[in-house]
C-alpha cells in the first residue's frame, strides 16, 4: 500500500507577527524539520510539502531531495487551496491513500502516523482522524483513501480536512490523541506550549 503524505506548510503565521511558526524550536529542531523527518521516517509513499507565506525561510530547513515540494500562490485563501496544491502533485504517483499533516501541532510523530495507517488497514475505513480528547472534535492528522482526492478538489476557503471528516463520518474510524488539540496559532498557544515543555510533556521523540 503506497500512502502519501501532505504536510502543510503554507500559512503566513499572521497571529504571530509574522514569525513563522514552522521555525519555532522544540527538542533543538524547526517543527517544519521534525514532522518531515517524521514522514520520511515511515517509508509508505512520497512526501509533499506545500508552501506559501516566508517560502525561502522555510525551505532552507528542508533541502532534502526526498521530498516533494510546492507553492502555493494562493496560500492567503485558506487551507483548501494548499490541500489542492498537495493532491496536485499526485497526479504522476499512484497512491492508494494520503495522510494530511500540520506543522504547528508539535507533539505529532512518527508512530502515531504509523498508527494511523495501521487502524486504516485493520478497518478497512475510508478515513482515520484523530479525536482530539474524550469530548473533543475529530481531526488531523488524519488518513483518507485516494477515493477521497475528488471531495477535496471540490473545497474552498479555510476549510481542511475536518469537512470532510464531519460529512463522511460513518467511513472513519478513530484513534484517541488529545494532544493534537495543541497548535500554535498565537503567542498564548506558544507560552503555554514551553510551560507545558517544562512540566515535562514536549520531551517526545520521533
Amino acid at each position: 500500500m503506497t500512502i502519501a503524505t501532505i504536510i502543510l506548510a503554507a500559512g503566513g503565521s499572521t497571529r504571530l507577527g509574522g514569525q513563522p511558526k514552522q521555525l519555532l524550536i522544540q527538542d533543538g529542531q524547526p517543527l517544519i524539520r521534525r514532522i518531515v523527518d517524521a514522514a520520511l521516517s515511515i517509508q509508505v509513499g512520497p512526501v509533499i510539502v506545500v508552501l506559501g507565506g516566508n517560502e525561502e525561510l522555510i525551505r532552507q530547513e528542508i533541502n532534502d531531495p526526498r521530498l516533494i515540494t510546492s507553492v502555493n500562490p494562493e496560500w492567503q485563501d485558506g487551507l483548501a487551496s494548499s490541500i489542492r496544491v498537495g493532491l496536485s502533485m499526485l497526479s504522476d504517483e499512484p497512491v492508494d491513500a494520503f495522510l494530511i499533516v500540520l506543522t504547528d501541532q508539535p507533539y505529532v510523530t512518527a508512530d502515531l502516523l504509523r498508527q494511523l495507517i495501521a487502524i486504516q488497514q485493520k478497518t478497512g475505513r475510508g478515513i482515520v482522524a484523530c479525536r482530539y480528547g474524550e469530548s473533543g472534535h475529530l481531526g488531523v492528522p488524519a488518513l483518507f483513501d485516494i477515493r477521497y482526492k475528488g471531495e477535496f478538489l471540490h473545497l474552498t476557503g479555510d476549510v481542511g480536512a475536518r469537512k470532510l471528516i464531519q460529512l463522511y463520518q460513518n467511513d472513519c474510524a478513530e484513534i484517541s490523541f488529545p494532544l493534537a488539540a495543541i497548535d500554535l496559532d498565537t503567542w498564548a498557544d506558544v507560552e503555554s506550549w514551553r510551560g507545558a515543555k517544562g512540566m515535562g510533556h514536549g520531551g517526545q521523540s520521533n
